[in-house]
C-alpha cells in the first residue's frame, strides 16, 4: 500500500510542477489538469469516447485523415504516433490504450493484411477485448483503406466498412456507427421511467 502511496504523490508532484511551470497535464483516461491563475488549476474531465487507431506504418497519411475525423467530430482518438512517450514501454501502452478505448478501428489495405508485425498483435489482443464487451455493443470496427481481404476470421464475423472509393461517406458511416452506440449506452444508464 505505501508504494501506491508513494508513487501517488509522485504523481502529483509532477503534475503540480508542470502546472506551476503553466503547462498543461493530460492523464490519459481521466482528464486534463490546465494552469488557471485564480484556483491554481482546472480540471476538465475526460467523457469523450477514446477510438484507438490501429494500422500500418504505410497507410499513416490516411490514417492521419481518419485521426483528425475523429477529433473534429468529439471522439478522443488514440494513435500511437500522437500518443506515445519517448522512454516509454509501448507494448504495455498500446495494450493498455486498446483496453481502455471505447472503441477499436482496424485500417486494413492490401499493405497490412500480408505484412506481419505489431498490427497484427493489435488486432488479436482487441479482438480479446471484444470478447469481453456486451454481445449488444460494437467495439471492433473494420475499416478497409483500399479493395484489400479482411482476415477471414474476423470477415465472418464482424461487419467492416469501406472508406473507399467515397472516403467522406465511409468516415461518416463509422461516426455514424460510433454516436449510435454511445446514445444507446447512454440510454442504459438513465433510471427507468415509471
Amino acid at each position: 500500500m505505501s508504494d501506491q502511496l508513494n508513487l501517488t504523490r509522485r504523481v502529483a508532484r509532477i503534475v503540480r510542477q508542470a502546472l506551476e511551470a503553466g503547462t498543461e497535464v493530460e492523464i490519459d483516461g481521466l482528464g486534463t489538469f490546465r494552469p488557471d491563475k485564480k484556483r491554481g488549476f482546472h480540471f476538465t474531465p475526460q467523457t469523450k469516447p477514446q477510438v484507438f487507431i490501429a494500422y500500418v506504418e504505410e497507410d499513416l497519411d490516411a490514417v492521419l485523415k481518419l485521426f483528425r475525423a475523429f477529433e473534429q467530430n468529439g471522439f478522443r482518438p488514440w494513435l500511437d504516433k500522437m500518443k506515445l512517450m519517448p522512454g516509454q514501454n509501448w507494448p504495455r501502452a498500446i495494450e493498455t490504450a486498446i483496453q481502455s478505448s471505447d472503441y477499436f478501428v482496424a485500417c486494413f489495405s492490401h499493405r497490412s493484411t500480408c505484412q506481419r508485425g505489431t498490427f497484427h498483435s493489435e488486432l488479436r489482443y482487441a479482438l480479446a477485448c471484444a470478447a469481453r464487451v456486451p454481445l449488444d455493443e460494437i467495439f471492433f470496427i473494420p475499416a478497409r483503406l483500399d479493395p484489400c481481404v479482411v482476415p477471414g476470421r474476423i470477415a465472418r464475423k464482424i461487419q467492416y466498412v469501406d472508406l473507399f472509393p467515397d472516403w467522406n461517406r465511409g468516415v461518416e458511416r463509422v461516426l455514424r456507427v460510433i454516436r449510435r452506440q454511445e446514445e444507446n449506452r447512454w440510454r442504459k444508464r438513465l433510471p427507468l421511467a415509471g
